[in-house]
């Protein structure tokens, strides 16, 4: 596909990136590879994950037709994707809730864990876990109840906490996170089959690891709570204090002989992105793919580097040749998974902000949050754009991936009696973005490989 010409279609050229970045981490093109050949008993499909739907059709359109499969795999509502014409459905794919877990999630948890009882050693359990899985696959440990795992979930995604100590406090308070699913499929060969969002790929964080050993410990899971001032039963508390919630361990015999295969990573997808920059003769430049914070913050550090690459030929600020690590006209390119504390209204919090939507909660998503704190650094800077968004097609638990920022965002956001301050004020990105037209709207992308950054400076 032509690329559209980032001098004349900024935001066009911004979206082919995204899309691109998208594109790779797509499960029907990386699944072949990470595929082992039918065993002599059953093949036992499950998974949980935004991506759970594509990833299920890419094993059904794989596998040999001759071959018995059948499973359960859970999703996020509304991420199932079109099924391809003449592809027979051999694995049950339900929905349910994400970012915080309900009904529907707990029943098919119970159902997968049921599933997989009394395998033998020529069984074979295929696991397809992406992110999102730790709220869709949810089953509380003894004590808990499903209000009172909503009720924690929400204060983590609104503590700033980032995604390890999430899910390290996740792993320990379920029944089939944290290794416990693979444990439940012994003595069966397990291969999970995997697409990572988070930063360092560790298969141990995406969707808390339910086929993989765990690490982390009971005490690190009181130490977050404790740090995040986030309370749980007391009852849970004991069984946290004594251990009796610990998680299986790295060298567990339940792990004999399982495999885990990474078929997309935030980096890859940052690479074709890059290449898709680099076709259209643009210079690409990748910070990092593992970049984590508070959103807003990030989009000033992300600010400072594009201002200083802008400003870079201003023969007034004395700029030494080739001092610069980046030359324009150039794009720069990020991923991670950034965080945002979402900080209780106050009464007044906006007064005097020149915002006439003052009393409206906030909306929006960390992809949203970043280009808020990014415009609001950048102050107009000529030459600059910037789209940020989730690479699963949704920022938070609105409809929207992300949004664009652009020189004349500020300026037209004021004509609109719009005040950049007010809205990171209740964390609206969607409230602000929303009336400029500077939402990034794809629908679900059925994969997810976390956050996408890319700025463009001409």
């Amino acid at each position: 596909m032509t690329a559209p010409n980032p001098a004349t279609e900024p935001r066009a050229f911004l979206e082919h990136l995204y899309q691109a970045a998208v594109q790779r981490a797509l499960p029907l093109h990386n699944t072949a590879a990470c595929l082992p050949p039918p065993p002599r008993g059953r093949t036992i499909v499950i998974g949980a994950g935004k991506a759970g739907g594509s990833m299920a059709q890419a094993v059904e359109a794989l596998w040999p037709a001759d071959a018995p499969l059948e499973g359960l795999v859970v999703t996020r509502y509304h991420h199932v994707p079109p099924r391809p014409q003449g592809l027979p459905q051999r694995i049950e794919l339900v929905e349910a809730a994400h970012p915080v877990p309900d009904a529907a999630g707990l029943a098919a948890s119970q159902r997968i864990l049921q599933m997989v009882q009394g395998l033998t050693r020529d069984d074979l359990v295929l696991c397809l876990i992406s992110g999102g899985g730790s709220a869709l696959l949810t089953l509380p440990a003894d004590g808990l109840s499903l209000e009172d795992k909503q009720r924690i979930n929400k204060a983590l995604l609104n503590s700033g906490a980032n995604i390890g100590e999430m899910n390290c406090v996740r792993k320990h308070l379920s029944r089939i996170k944290g290794g416990r699913l693979a444990a439940a499929c012994a003595p069966a060969r397990v291969v999970t089959l995997t697409i990572s969002d988070v930063p360092g790929d560790d298969p141990s964080i995406i969707a808390s690891g339910p086929t993989v050993p765990d690490a982390s410990s009971c005490a690190d899971a009181l130490a977050i709570l404790k740090r995040y001032a986030i309370d749980v039963p007391a009852d849970v508390l004991s069984q946290m204090e004594s251990g009796a919630l610990e998680t299986p361990k790295p060298g567990a015999p339940a792990f004999e002989g399982h495999e885990v295969h990474m078929m997309a990573t935030p980096q890859q997808s940052l690479d074709a992105a890059a290449a898709a920059a680099r076709a259209a003769g643009m210079a690409a430049y990748i910070l990092s793919d593992e970049m984590e914070g508070e959103s807003r913050e990030v989009g000033k550090v992300h600010a400072a580097i594009a201002r200083t690459v802008a400003r870079s030929s201003d023969s007034s600020r004395a700029v030494a040749p080739n001092a610069q690590p980046f030359s324009r006209p150039c794009v720069i390119l990020s991923g991670g998974e950034t965080t945002v504390t979402v900080r209780p209204r106050q009464p007044g919090d906006a007064k005097g902000r020149g915002d006439s939507n003052e009393a409206r909660p906030g909306r929006g998503g960390r992809a949203g949050e970043f280009c808020l704190g990014l415009a609001l650094a950048l102050q107009g800077q000529a030459g600059v754009y910037a789209l940020a968004a989730d690479t699963d097609g949704i920022d938070g638990v609105e409809d929207n991936a992300g949004a664009f920022v652009a020189p004349d965002t500020l300026t037209r956001a004021v004509a609109q009696g719009m005040k950049i301050n007010g809205f990171l004020d209740r964390n609206d990105a969607y409230g602000y973005f929303e009336p400029l037209g500077d939402l990034v709207i794809t629908g679900p992308t059925h994969t997810n490989v976390n956050d996408f950054r890319a700025l463009l400076i001409l």
